[in-house]
């Protein structure tokens, strides 16, 4: 079998396993409120991503849907990916410094 031929992508990212995609079913998203302990599924348009410079002001956030409480967690690299990946819209921050 040739190199090209093989079925393993190493270094595939989220973006390039969506890549000409024409039509994609809703990617639903698993999360929890620290507030009331719930458990949910919410949908790209319910969460945002804020992308800073360091992973200290790199998050996403949403609304809990049971409580209402505004959640804000950390959101690593492998999260930022899937995240992107899924339709989540993005906010990058720029330093002021």
């Amino acid at each position: 079998m040739s190199e090209s031929a093989t079925t393993e992508a190493p270094g595939m990212t989220a973006a390039s396993a969506f890549a000409g995609m024409r039509s994609v079913a809703p990617v639903m998203f698993r999360a929890g409120c620290p507030d009331c302990r719930e458990r949910f599924e919410l949908s790209a348009s319910a969460l945002r991503l804020a992308i800073g410079a360091s992973s200290r002001t790199t998050f996403y956030s949403f609304t809990c849907p049971e409580c209402g409480a505004a959640v804000r967690k950390p959101a690593g690299e492998r999260i930022v990916e899937l995240l992107t990946g899924g339709g989540v819209r993005t906010l990058r921050l720029h330093s002021t410094v």
